[in-house]
């Protein structure tokens, strides 16, 4: 068969996913792993997200400014998947694209790291918080409103030089990606994703494809079933709260003994006021877990409302 060409961003956090998910199509189509990049070759897109770093995306438009341009590939015919971080991928499609797998979890918490400081609560007063995020930035705030933020963006790599030449004095981020690169002896501490909860999706893979192929053997040999009930929850709640970059929520969800649990966040922008709801159900399946996800973010977006938007960029 034709090779499988997979689309990704240029980032060394990028490539290592994707050359996880290159090495999983290359087993499914029974390939030698010596042949991955024969059978499924990767293809290097540039994203507007990856090329403009001062500034947030929501001034930049959007999650879609790490995907769009991969999407357009798609479409073009140019690659027949693409791999993202779920945490970057916005809720609506373009026409005839569809999330078709989502692999197996890596660990969706977010990570503490510093180089004076062993713990979050340990930060002095006044001490500088680097994120881009406005999640964590809120979540920090609602905790701690005496902290300063830094705006820190850029690949994993970036951020890190940026916090040992001492542009912060601490940073939040995702312990997936510190896992995948081999940094994990970086992290302090793992936050509570109860007490912190995370991106939803943080941590997953979304592999996207034309619907024409979602039903292709070597799609359906990438999904996970359990990680696809929790993000779907996840990104239930995302839908129901506006779902783009202008509100700071977070959802987390985990089975445990057939029961799907999910707790979702929303802050105000400021992080002064925080909702949460938490709830479950027994045997999910995609359907419940998007349901239980909408109905919880309904709840907090009809008591919150317009105080849980970001004001839109000029």
């Amino acid at each position: 068969m034709d090779p499988i060409r997979i689309g990704a961003r240029g980032s060394k956090l990028s490539l290592t996913q994707a050359g996880l998910v290159q090495r999983a199509i290359a087993s499914a189509l029974g390939a030698d792993p010596a042949e991955a990049e024969q059978v499924a070759p990767l293809v290097i897109i540039s994203t507007t997200g990856d090329r403009v770093q001062d500034r947030r995306l929501t001034e930049l438009g959007g999650k879609s400014m790490f995907t769009k341009e991969i999407e357009d590939a798609l479409i073009g015919g140019r690659v027949d998947c693409a791999v993202h971080s779920m945490k970057d991928v916005p809720i609506a499609r373009q026409p005839g694209l569809v999330l078709a797998a989502t692999p197996e979890r890596e660990d969706p918490r977010d990570a503490f790291l510093s180089p004076g400081f062993a713990s979050f609560d340990d930060l002095p007063q006044g001490a500088r918080l680097g994120t881009a995020s406005i999640r964590r930035q809120a979540q920090a705030q609602f905790r701690r409103p005496d902290l300063a933020f830094v705006l820190v963006r850029g690949n994993v790599d970036t951020r890190l030089a940026k916090l040992e030449a001492g542009d912060a004095d601490a940073m939040i981020l995702a312990l997936a990606g510190l896992n995948r690169l081999g940094l994990a002896g970086r992290i302090r501490h793992p936050l509570d994703p109860i007490e912190f909860p995370p991106a939803p999706g943080q941590g997953a893979l979304a592999i996207e494809t034309r619907a024409a192929d979602a039903e292709a053997h070597w799609v359906k040999a990438l999904n996970h079933a359990e990680t696809a009930l929790a993000v779907a929850a996840e990104r239930g709640a995302l839908e129901a709260l506006e779902g783009s970059c202008r509100t700071a929520m977070g959802a987390h969800a985990w089975l445990e003994d057939g029961r799907l649990t999910l707790v979702v966040e929303a802050l105000t922008a400021d992080g002064k006021d925080r909702l949460r709801r938490l709830g479950e159900v027994e045997a999910a399946d995609l359907d419940s877990a998007r349901s239980l996800g909408r109905d919880l973010g309904d709840q907090i977006r009809e008591e919150g409302g317009d105080r849980l938007l970001m004001p839109a960029a000029d």
